[in-house]
């Protein structure tokens, strides 16, 4: 389904025993202790070949009104009596996704879902997928299992708690690896610049760059506090300079008054010269 349709399902699935057309909803539990079920309303993902590269057409399942308990692993335990699970990709809104490269960190880039989310579940054959869509006519499924415990509450912040504990000595190594990374990219770009420096382009253009005979020394400590130092005193004058609003008026007063003087000055320099007959305007 195009993403427009997904979004507007994922808005009405959650209305009580709303059930989109080409939806199943499919009970889950999330213990055997509880009464109540929760739905998952599932659906072939169909889209157009090459609109969307991370979830496959006819092997890719399409879930609205997934709980924020439920995981990725939970998914693809839930899907696993289907068929082989390949991905579980949970977003919080419905899209067209694209491949994504494996975060090689495990430290940076992360991001938190909360609230009701999404998923595609992707499986190895399409066979899978119609056979997922009729688990909708089996009881209600568990998500937490004595095997496979979904941890909540109390215990689930502890595990956050830990995990957001980091090790000084793998967290130094991965900057490092990255500033050594970025290092040789840096001269990378370096080398292919001064390779290029000075040589026309196909149109006969020349690169023109801030190197030059003399390059710009960086400014040391000392420097950069003497410069700040000289901005510092020139703010104070400034703020000194016509503080009061009468100081403004006088000075404005006075700079009137002095061009007067001088208007009147050059009047009689002129009446002056033209008596002598020495007065040439032009």
């Amino acid at each position: 389904a195009p993403p427009r349709a997904e979004k507007m399902a994922a808005a009405t699935g959650r209305a009580a025993g709303a059930v989109p057309a080409g939806y199943a909803a499919l009970a889950v539990k999330f213990a055997e202790r509880q009464r109540s079920h929760h739905c998952l309303l599932v659906k072939e993902h169909q889209v157009r070949e090459g609109a969307d590269t991370a979830h496959p057409p006819r092997r890719t399942l399409f879930v609205l009104n997934v709980p924020p308990y439920c995981g990725p692993d939970s998914l693809s335990r839930l899907f696993s009596r289907c068929g082989h699970v390949q991905s579980v990709d949970i977003c919080d809104k419905p899209g067209p996704g694209e491949k994504k490269d494996k975060l090689a960190s495990k430290f940076f880039d992360h991001k938190s879902l909360k609230g009701f989310q999404v998923a595609y579940v992707v499986f190895r054959k399409p066979a899978a997928v119609q056979a997922a869509k009729a688990l909708s006519q089996e009881g209600p499924l568990l998500i937490s299992t004595e095997r496979h415990p979904v941890k909540t509450g109390i215990s689930k912040w502890i595990a956050s708690y830990e995990a957001s504990i980091v090790d000084p000595k793998e967290l130094k190594a991965e900057v490092d690896a990255y500033m050594q990374d970025y290092d040789k990219k840096v001269e990378e770009e370096e080398a292919k610049a001064a390779k290029e420096e000075g040589v026309p382009d196909e149109e006969g253009w020349v690169k023109v760059t801030r190197k030059g005979r003399k390059p710009g020394l960086p400014r040391t400590e000392a420097a950069n506090l003497r410069v700040l130092e000289r901005e510092k005193r020139k703010r104070a004058r400034k703020e000194l300079l016509n503080f009061y609003a009468w100081q403004h008026r006088e000075t404005k007063r006075e700079h009137i008054a002095q061009l007067r003087k001088k208007f009147e000055e050059d009047k009689q320099r002129i009446a002056l010269m033209r008596a002598q007959r020495k007065f040439r305007p032009y």
